[in-house]
């Protein structure tokens, strides 16, 4: 090769890693402004504000503010009720929007041609995934934001194990995602809309989502993602420590909703 030729295979080479540059700057640009639209739709969405934000930072000063917690054995007698109201209206805003917001308005996404639309448009499918994914961690930020807020307005003064809740939320809001995916992905809107809220009450009562359950029925929701949630989020905010092995069945469900996802999803 001469002393000529060397130049131009480097201007090549540069002319084709700018124009990679600006690329991928444009997919970025995408799907921020998908997650700005999608984390709008929701803030503006009467039904999902209710049930993402207006529930959960209820429960939280309901629980607080109401002997329940001491009545049902939960804490003992003095004993501060913002220990478990917190990580109750932590995990339950997690799943309001992680799973049951984001099944039926993907559902009826897929149901009306959106996702089909916007799936050949240059944001493409995993933009489309990720702009979702990043309404869903703007929400939730917000909604702990509030949570935390109130409860310091309400006197709470615990050590938290802010490394373990930060997995606690990653790792939940992974599994609940996939898994709220993988159900709007199958069936029917109505369906979706039925299932999700059915399964957020199942999860809020008999879950382990928001309150612990004794016995064997306690053991078996543990290996629930509901009952994981609760758990590693009630270690963590209320006893300061990681339930490592919540935080295991976690990334399990995590993994198994996200390859189901995977196969099973349909744009259309």
């Amino acid at each position: 090769m001469t002393g000529a030729d060397r130049p131009a295979g480097g201007t090549t080479e540069t002319a084709t890693s700018q124009a990679a540059r600006p690329a991928r700057g444009m997919r970025g640009r995408r799907v921020l402004a998908q997650t700005r639209f999608e984390t709008l739709a929701v803030l503006r969405n009467g039904e999902q504000l209710l049930l993402s934000l207006v529930l959960p930072l209820g429960l939280l000063v309901f629980l607080a503010r109401t002997p329940l917690l001491e009545a049902l054995g939960m804490i003992g007698p003095g004993a501060d009720p913002l220990t478990l109201a917190l990580p109750a209206a932590l995990s339950l805003s997690l799943a309001s929007t992680a799973f049951t917001g984001q099944a039926i308005a993907t559902a009826f996404d897929r149901r009306y041609g959106v996702l089909r639309q916007l799936a050949t448009t240059p944001l493409g499918t995993t933009g489309l995934i990720l702009g979702k994914l990043g309404a869903v961690v703007v929400v939730v930020i917000l909604q702990f934001a509030l949570a935390f807020a109130i409860a310091a307005v309400l006197g709470f003064d615990a050590a938290i194990d802010v490394p373990a809740m930060i997995l606690t939320t990653v790792l939940g809001t992974a599994a609940l995602l996939s898994l709220g995916l993988l159900l709007a992905g199958t069936l029917r809107a109505e369906a979706v809309l039925a299932g999700a809220n059915l399964v957020w009450v199942l999860m809020a009562g008999a879950g382990g989502l928001v309150l612990a359950h004794p016995g064997e029925w306690g053991t078996v929701v543990a290996y629930l993602p509901s009952g994981a949630l609760g758990d590693a989020m009630r270690a963590a905010v209320a006893s300061g420590t990681t339930d490592v092995k919540a935080l295991i069945v976690l990334l399990v469900w995590g993994l198994a909703g996200t390859l189901a996802a995977r196969r099973w999803f349909r744009f259309e």
